[in-house]
């Protein structure tokens, strides 16, 4: 019982916990929606940011390209006019002028001795594409610091005459994307074209410089922007919204990743408190619902079986003693009552008992008188003129009497077959040498003994009137046998007159047909052979094992 109630509670939470659960992973979803639409949003701003860094250079450039002691590569003056633009510029490192022979003609700086530049990758795009160009990270060979180089070409109409050369000094793209922040488990990367980082938060000390590892190489000159998932170098999963290179308006690789573990936490946060609230409701649930169950249905439940066992055990006085509204007061107040009224039709049952065994006994009083009456005026009418013949007849009149006080004392209990028999015939049968005996030792219930005793004495009296018992060497062989709960009983007379079948149904034979009760299937089987009469019985003690009534063989 407490397993169904607490299967009870089991079910109550079941919907709650389903609703939660659903809840959980529609609040998930939609959660990661937001997580990658802000990953995009954080990776196209970043760009918008680096884009417009590099096409205010680029505007820078071609100011510088326009300035007449540039256009014209007058030495001393382009020196003075780039040293003056690289000052008021703080994002710039160095700003020259580069001839086409890799050497360089004029800048806001001193060149090293002996400095060239025509290996410089952009400077080899430059004179390929003679358009303006990002280069990538690489070490100034002026100032020694890292910077990403752009170049812009100098031409007169469609003619190269030089290269325009600044770059972005890369402590100072470092502290602008620093400034502007990221939440604490998030991430935003630039890169080259070649991979190489030029600017990270957090950790820029440990990533700048480095290469993106092999298997997101491909991300840097994807066909369009978009938003995945991956695993950062120190293990963190991240939503990594990207947008890659597209030349000439985005030159840079940028993305923004957004910490997985810190974009759930408050969910996550949320779930555990949700867990933990449905774990206590569960415990609780199931505490109350064994208290209440012990207190208002278990306790209730062993009370009414407790006073059904005492029952059983004879305790006919015991009652649950219980009232009230409740649904099993209720039940254990009516059954006080169904045992009330079982109580009083015991009684009642008792006291009629006792009045049909006082009926009984006066009747078998009443049956013992008469023929106790009637062996009187036998013996005043033949004890004197033929005391042989009184003799016998007293035998068999003592011996019908027994059989009648065995019919009505015995009435509601038990008696052994062979008991019964001898019973039966000892009112017609003077000497016990007539009478043969043959069967197990079977105990027979009162509603089948008293049957039998009347269907024996019949057929005794039958064969007193008109078979073997009614000739001084007549015989009855009587045998049975006991299987499976059934009775088989064979009667067979010999040594008496020839037997003629009756040509009309008497009473002793509708009382030999109906003297058993249903349940007990009896059937039965006449033979009026010339040497006797042979009477087959079957009936039922018990309920048998297999074989039904169509079965029930009619012979021994």
């Amino acid at each position: 019982m407490r397993l169904k109630l607490v299967a009870v509670a089991v079910a109550a939470l079941a919907p709650v916990v389903a609703m939660l659960a659903y809840n959980e992973v529609a609040l998930r979803h939609q959660r990661n929606e937001e997580v990658r639409a802000s990953a995009a949003q954080a990776a196209r701003q970043a760009s918008s940011e680096v884009e417009r860094i590099v096409e205010g250079l680029h505007g820078l450039l071609v100011s510088v390209s326009a300035m007449p002691s540039v256009r014209h590569l007058d030495v001393n003056a382009c020196n003075e006019a780039l040293k003056s633009v690289a000052e008021s510029i703080p994002n710039i490192s160095t700003i020259f002028v580069v001839g086409l022979n890799g050497r360089p003609v004029c800048g806001s700086t001193v060149f090293p001795e002996g400095v060239v530049f025509s290996d410089r990758d952009y400077f080899q795009q430059i004179l390929k594409t003679k358009d303006f160009t990002v280069g990538t990270y690489t070490q100034s060979r002026l100032s020694d610091k890292h910077v990403l180089p752009l170049a812009m070409p100098l031409k007169e109409g469609d003619i190269l005459q030089a290269v325009i050369v600044s770059g972005i000094r890369m402590d100072w793209l470092q502290n602008r994307i620093t400034e502007r922040g990221v939440a604490p488990g998030n991430a935003v990367t630039i890169a080259d074209g070649k991979g190489t980082i030029v600017a990270h938060v957090p950790l820029a000390e440990q990533l700048v410089g480095t290469v993106i590892p092999e298997e997101y190489q491909r991300l840097i000159h994807a066909e369009q922007p978009d938003v995945v998932e991956v695993t950062s170098r120190d293990g963190t999963a991240h939503v990594l919204g990207y947008r890659p290179i597209a030349l000439p308006s985005s030159p840079l690789y940028v993305s923004a990743g957004f910490s997985k573990s810190e974009a759930f936490a408050p969910i996550n946060r949320a779930t555990l408190m949700n867990t933990l609230a449905i774990i206590g409701g569960a415990l609780f649930s199931f505490a109350a619902a064994i208290f209440i169950g012990n207190r208002f249905i278990l306790v209730p439940i062993w009370r009414i079986a407790d006073v059904m066992e005492k029952w059983r055990s004879g305790q006919t006085t015991a009652r649950t003693g219980m009232k009230g509204a409740d649904e099993l007061e209720v039940v254990g107040a009516t059954f006080d009552r169904l045992l009330d009224e079982l109580d009083e039709r015991r009684r009642r049952n008792e006291q009629a008992e006792e009045e049909r065994t006082l009926l009984v006994r006066e009747m078998a009083h009443r049956v013992k008188n008469g023929f106790a009456l009637v062996q009187a005026i036998a013996r005043q009418t033949f004890s004197r003129s033929n005391p042989e013949s009184y003799n016998a007849f007293a035998e068999r009149l003592t011996a019908l009497a027994g059989t009648y006080d065995l019919i009505l004392s015995r009435e509601g209990s038990a008696a052994p077959i062979r008991e019964i028999i001898s019973a039966a015939l000892r009112a017609h049968i003077a000497s016990e040498e007539r009478i043969r005996l043959d069967g197990p030792d079977v105990v027979l219930p009162a509603d089948i003994a008293l049957p039998l005793s009347l269907v024996l004495h019949e057929l005794a009296t039958n064969a007193t009137k008109y078979g073997s018992l009614g000739s001084e060497q007549g015989t009855v062989t009587i045998e049975w046998k006991h299987d499976d709960g059934r009775v088989f009983l064979v009667w067979t007379e010999a040594g008496g007159p020839p037997v003629p079948t009756p040509t009309k149904r008497g009473f002793g034979s509708v009382l030999i047909e109906r003297a058993f009760s249903s349940k007990a299937q009896a059937q039965s089987r006449s033979d009026y052979r010339p040497e006797g009469l042979v009477f087959e019985l079957v009936f039922l003690t018990g309920k048998p094992a297999a074989k039904t009534e169509d079965e029930l063989p009619m012979g021994i």
